[in-house]
Formats: structure tokens, sequence, C-alpha cells
């Protein structure tokens, strides 16, 4: 790969797509690992989700849509709420939240973890008990506060001094003591985008265990009794796929709880270990099971807990790409489609960077299959783009797609529901597509799509 100065994505010019990338010996071939677990691919060649076929939603809804499986969103609430059976499972709102699926998750029995007032507010208004909310946050607003404690949530993450002293003030006016916990920065990098590893020391989350601001943070809330502390809480990173960073960032954390026994004579009774595990987005991806994660993390924590002398406290995990992301695909409809001439073949779709920013934003890797019919053409390597004025709006860098591709076709790209319908953007002013559930055989619209007159209705001027 040549260097390039508009960045990686431009260096590649000739390229045969990565080393793990291999040419399929039936490019009609479905990979299982990376798609909702009723997706098939009909007799008809068109791809169905839960008995419904892709042409009808096409048809029903437009293209670009994420399409939801519901059933199978259900399965992976109950999956991480059948491994961890004594533990708190909250589920990490900010992967992808509207209303439709606060109900989903708070039916199968998972907690929700929120991390600004919009997100706390949709929260509330699909009538998520308050008790079963956790709000995070890095910098929330004193109303955003006053709301929390107001609607009775069930824990605060405090993430600096200046949060707790404003937290502190409002439960004295409201004479409350509200629960809370402490947001430690262990110093793990997890193995994952340095943009998303969070865990390391220099980034805007949480308090230094390092320098002491973990072990100040606690004692200051100790000491001035108004906020009930019940743990700590880490979280190291997201598209975590080795369980290494989880036992250093647990024994740090334990380490820090027997210092606050040591000096208070306090056992904080709660540790969080946060979320980020990973999901299969290509066939180079192998992610754990829940049930692997649980083994590994009780392994964790009763090890470090018996090496520390304390007693195991309840533990919380923060699951949100890994229910939400493989329950859904975004469905397109190809353009064009523009062979250069032997050096790359783009196969433009009618959506791009708006709905899915991942691979502009992280370099992320993802998959796609022609779902709209079946092909008997050999396998071409495209590139598929979006339709925005950007050279960088990429959607799936390499893929082997039918070579009879062609405009009117429908594309599908899995693993899409974490992140991209949650950072989706009006760039070009385009509206946002809409979200459908399907389920036995039924689609129903949980997220209309936006209209010209949405983003005009904002233009005041």
């Amino acid at each position: 790969m040549r260097a390039h100065e508009a960045g990686a994505l431009h260096g590649d010019i000739g390229s045969r797509g990565p080393a793990w990338l291999r040419t399929p010996e039936d490019v009609n071939a479905l990979t299982p690992a990376l798609w909702p677990r009723s997706v098939t691919r009909g007799a008809d060649g068109a791809l169905a989700v839960a008995g419904l076929s892709v042409r009808d939603i096409a048809a029903e809804f437009g293209t670009p849509v994420y399409v939801l499986d519901e059933a199978d969103l259900r399965s992976r609430c109950r999956d991480f709420r059948a491994a961890f059976p004594t533990e708190d499972v909250y589920y990490a709102g900010k992967a992808f939240l509207c209303r439709a699926v606060v109900r989903m998750i708070a039916e199968e029995g998972l907690f929700l973890d929120v991390c600004t007032g919009g997100e706390l507010a949709t929260a509330l208004s699909a009538g998520m008990p308050p008790e079963k909310i956790g709000f995070h946050g890095n910098n929330k607003s004193t109303a955003e506060l006053s709301r929390a404690l107001d609607a009775g949530v069930g824990r605060i993450i405090v993430d600096s001094v200046t949060e707790i002293d404003r937290l502190t003030a409002l439960a004295r006016e409201r004479g409350v003591r509200p629960r809370v916990l402490v947001r430690v920065t262990v110093g793990v990098e997890a193995h994952t985008h340095e943009f998303i590893a969070t865990a390391h020391e220099d980034q805007k989350f949480g308090f230094s265990l390092a320098g002491g601001a973990a072990a100040a943070a606690a004692f200051k809330i100790l000491d001035e009794g108004v906020l009930e502390l019940r743990g700590l809480h880490s979280h190291i990173g997201s598209q975590i796929f080795d369980a290494s960073g989880f036992e250093v960032s647990a024994r740090r954390v334990l380490a820090l709880q027997a210092q606050i026994r040591d000096a208070r004579g306090v056992e904080l009774p709660e540790l969080d270990l946060g979320g980020g595990f990973g999901i299969a987005y290509t066939t180079q991806d192998t992610p754990a099971t829940p049930q692997e994660l649980a083994k590994r993390l009780r392994r964790i924590v009763d090890a470090e807990c018996a090496a520390e002398n304390l007693s195991v406290p309840r533990l919380s995990i923060e699951p949100g790409r890994a229910i939400v992301g493989p329950a859904v695909f975004t469905l397109y409809e190809v353009g064009t489609v523009k062979d250069l001439d032997g050096i790359r073949t783009y196969v433009s779709v009618d959506g791009g960077m708006s709905d899915n920013i991942r691979t502009a934003l992280y370099d992320a890797s993802y998959s796609a299959t022609l779902a709209s019919r079946a092909s008997g053409a050999q396998p071409l390597l495209a590139r598929v783009v979006g339709k925005h004025c950007e050279s960088g709006d990429i959607v799936v860098k390499d893929e082997f797609l039918p070579a009879d591709v062609q405009p009117g076709d429908l594309v599908a790209v899995p693993g899409t529901g974490a992140y991209c319908r949650s950072m989706a953007s009006n760039y070009n002013h385009v509206p946002r597509p809409p979200v459908i559930a399907v389920r036995d055989g039924l689609a129903r619209l949980i997220v209309r799509r936006e209209t010209e007159e949405d983003l005009l209705a904002l233009d005041v001027g």
C-alpha cells in the first residue's frame, strides 16, 4: 500500500483486497455469523428476514432502510440474561436507542444505560422503570442530573470532581441520596481502534487510577456522606475480543476497592466492568459467546477478590453492540456500477456515510451481499460506496459481489445495528433512513424515515 495525503482509504489503488478476504466458491452463500438469525436466501434468490422478502420490504418502506430482526435481538438479550443470571446486564443505549428497543430490552429483563438527557428522555417515555436505568456521561449538565434525580434513576456513574459537587448540591436540595459509581480510568488500552479505546490515561473519561484521582473521588464521596457510593466502574474500549484487557482492568479496580476498604473500612458492594464486547462484521472476526464471556469475567473477578481478601461484589456489564449490532442489516438499492479499467469496480448505493459513518470514521470493515436475487456470475471484487460528495464515502471497502451486479439491484450490509442509525447525520441534506422491525413475517415501522419537510422545518432563516 502506498501513502496518500488524503488518508489510508485513498492509498490502496489497485489493491486486491485484504489478505483475509477469500474469493467465495458461491457468491450467493451467506455466512451465518454475520447475519440476523432468521435471514435466509429464498428459492427465488432474494434474502428474507423472518420469512419476509427484502423485495417486499423495499417496496413498502423504500431504501435505504435499517431492518431489525426482532426475534434475533430478543434472543441475544436472553442469551446475556441466561449467561449472567446473578449479575446486572445493562443494555448500552448509545449503540441504538428508540422506544421500541427500550420496550424490547425491558421485556427481556435487561437494565438500560444512557449517557445523555435525550437518551434518558427516550427511556422514560418508553416506560423503562427508572430504577433500572444507569446514567453515564463525562459532562452531565445540571438539568440532566436534576432530571435523573427527579425521575429516580437507579445509579449515576460520576466522571469528574465538578460532577460530584454538582450532584451533591442537587441531592442536598432534594433531600435524596442517589446511588453512584466512580468511573475509573485504569490505564488499559484495549486492542481496538485508538479512537474507541477509552481506558488509557490520555482521554476524557473517568478518574485516573495511576494519578490517585480515582481514590480521591471515592474518599470525597464517602467523607461527605451525601451520595451513596455503591462501587467502581471501568470501561476499556469497544469491539474487544481479547479478555486479557478485562483481567488487567479488574485487577487494578479491585486493588482500589481494597485500598478504599483499608482507608475507610468500607467494602463497596458493586463492580461494573463495562462493555465493548466485539461482534462479527466480517469473516475475520471471532467474537466470544455470552456464556464464554461470563465464565471468563467471573473467573477473573473471583481470583482478584481472593487475592485482595475482598468479598465478591455484584457484577454488572454493559453490552450494546453485542445485542443490537448483529440483529440489524441495512438494505440499499444500487444506482450505478463503475468499472475503472481493472483498477476497481465501484458499486454506488442510495445511502452512504450519512447512514453508516463507521467506515469513514473508524476505518471499519463490513460485508455485503446481493440481496434481491441470486446470480450465476463470477465473483467480482467491488467497493460499495455512497451517494455523498466525499471520496471517503465508503460503506464496504472490499467485498465480492456477482460480476453482473447492476442498477436496481438490492444490496444488504449486515452488522449495522450498532452506531449506524445512532450516529447517522443529514450530511448533504440527506434524510435519515427508517428503522423497521420484522417478526413472524410482518414488518412494523419503529423509526420513520426523515423527509425533506423535516429538514426544512428546522431551517427558520
